[in-house]
């Protein structure tokens, strides 16, 4: 008989996205294609294209902690990724577990707004991911827009990462697809460290549904194979990027990303 050693369990804690190109479903084929095992909280159920979000409906809060705790106290976690919230409740209940697992990193992507534009987090949802959830991440991912949202009075980048640092994360890595740049940069700051790690690559021509999630939930599945935070987001993001240049357009809207691209180059021609 032969054993397979355990896979490392990531937990998802993220909405479910019926097109199969963000949320839940982004997190799923990121976890796995990492090679680890993700085990999933539904936050809220959303109504969605390639598009845009036309609508959502949270889950209990009680509904998300009793899923959590079934899993934990069930499977060994490595590592939490955190994607759509859905609501106040939800945040807090999010908390209440975070509190409970102390010891597990945790990658927060303070998702406000769908990729098509529509909110999908108010200010009370963007109050509690500062004041609870943020000194409890190990790694935060905002996009600019995000950035400014949750750093308000900052006049730059730079001091956006940097409140954000202060709020008590680890890390932040600032993404920069929505800024007017010719390549994209995206940006790794440590509260242990005065000097920020520059990343580039190269712009791709398409807009992208999920790819925001692919990255965070990619980077939450490197730690939890024990890398560093550096060499996770690294990791991550040459994933991501990969994934997205291999995306299609399967729909009338974004292209959705290819998170198993590496299986057709590896295919055995008969």
């Amino acid at each position: 008989m032969i054993y397979s050693k355990m896979p490392p369990a990531v937990l998802v804690f993220a909405g479910s996205d019926p097109t199969g190109g963000a949320g839940v479903q982004a997190s799923i084929e990121s976890i796995t294609s990492a090679g680890c095992h993700p085990v999933t909280v539904i936050t809220a159920v959303t109504i969605q294209d390639t598009e845009d979000v036309h609508g959502y409906a949270p889950l209990d809060h009680e509904i998300i902690i009793e899923q959590a705790r079934a899993v934990l106290e069930d499977i060994p976690v490595s590592a939490i990724h955190i994607g759509m919230i859905g609501s106040a409740d939800a945040a807090e209940a999010i908390h209440s577990i975070l509190i409970d697992y102390p010891d597990i990193p945790v990658v927060l992507d303070p998702i406000l707004f769908a990729g098509g534009g529509t909110a999908l987090a108010d200010d009370e949802i963007a109050e509690i991911m500062v004041n609870l959830l943020m000194p409890l991440a190990t790694v935060v991912t905002p996009n600019s827009e995000e950035a400014y949202t949750l750093s308000p009075g900052a006049d730059s980048l730079d001091a956006c990462a940097n409140s954000m640092l202060d709020y008590g994360c680890e890390y932040v890595l600032l993404t920069g697809t929505h800024n007017s740049t010719s390549n994209v940069v995206n940006t790794l700051y440590s509260a242990d460290s005065a000097n920020a790690i520059r990343f580039e690559w190269d712009r791709l021509p398409n807009n992208y549904h999920g790819s925001g999630c692919t990255l965070a939930a990619s980077i939450a599945a490197y730690i939890a194979k024990g890398e560093s935070v550096e060499i996770a987001a690294k990791k991550a993001q040459d994933y991501t990027w990969n994934a997205l240049k291999h995306g299609t357009r399967m729909g009338m809207g974004q292209y959705i990303p290819n998170r198993f691209y590496w299986t057709s180059r590896n295919q055995v021609k008969n």
